[in-house]
């Protein structure tokens, strides 16, 4: 398959910052503002949270905004996004500038069988269509047990196969391949729904970073732009805490140079 340069040089980069989450955390959080100019000098153009640091939504934008940085999602809790919590969680991403509240995981009655799966799929179908109003999403986030065969079914297939083409198929590659799944396939039978992919490295050495395993990424990128509808290509590294922000920066300087 050959690279198309164009397609994927639209889509931009940002970082899931659990992958530097000690540093974010040091000093209690008040270091982030220092942590962002850096990340965008970097190159990275959006940022996706996993916790808020102890800021307001209104103080993160202002950190965003002075760094030309945009807000590419946040990692939530399913239970922010249910009954009257729903709204507050309107208020608050809507103050970050985020239109994609995905979860990165369930708790046990939400995925412990193919029918709680079938289930949670609808749930997640009437988030959707809440948030539609709001020009925001939702999704899910894989680990690797849900491309383990539950009942001679996959519970990844079996959820997006009963989902609205407005929840976001969050494809965590690294997680994927390492659950025996294969995410070029699921962005070709899920066509449109990769809105937003977390970009892992798998294989290579215990410190690899993206590029240095055995993904494909030049293949990986255009897929997701021509197929799975790519808004954002999201980095996540999380090998070594003492290293992580040099090791962002290499993923990075790789996957830039790929796009041209």
């Amino acid at each position: 398959m050959a690279m198309n340069t164009r397609i994927t040089r639209d889509i931009p980069f940002g970082l899931q910052l659990f992958s530097i989450r000690h540093t974010c955390q040091a000093d209690a959080g008040r270091n982030f503002p220092a942590v962002a100019a850096e990340l965008a000098r970097m190159g990275y153009r959006g940022l996706e949270f996993a916790g808020y640091l102890g800021w307001s939504a209104a103080d993160l934008r202002r950190i965003l905004d002075d760094n030309s940085l945009a807000c590419c999602g946040a990692h939530v809790g399913i239970d922010s996004l249910l009954g009257d919590e729903l709204q507050k969680s309107v208020e608050f991403h809507r103050a970050l500038g985020n239109r994609f509240l995905i979860v990165p995981c369930l708790g046990e009655q939400y995925r412990d069988s193919i029918d709680a799966w079938k289930r949670t799929a609808e749930v997640f179908n009437e988030i959707a269509e809440r948030l539609r109003p709001h020009d925001m999403y939702t999704g899910y986030h894989n680990h690797m047990t849900e491309f383990a065969p539950m009942g001679g079914e996959f519970p990844w297939e079996v959820f997006f196969s009963r989902t609205s083409d407005d929840v976001v198929m969050q494809i965590d590659v690294g997680n994927a391949i390492a659950g025996g799944g294969d995410p070029l396939a699921m962005i070709e039978r899920f066509p449109g729904r990769a809105r937003t992919i977390h970009l892992k490295e798998f294989g290579g050495a215990a410190d690899a970073v993206i590029g240095q395993g055995e993904v494909d990424w030049r293949k990986l990128l255009e897929l997701a732009a021509q197929r799975g509808g790519a808004e954002w290509y999201i980095v996540e590294h999380e090998r070594q805490a003492a290293r992580a922000m040099a090791d962002v920066d290499k993923c990075l300087q790789y996957l830039r140079g790929l796009v041209g």
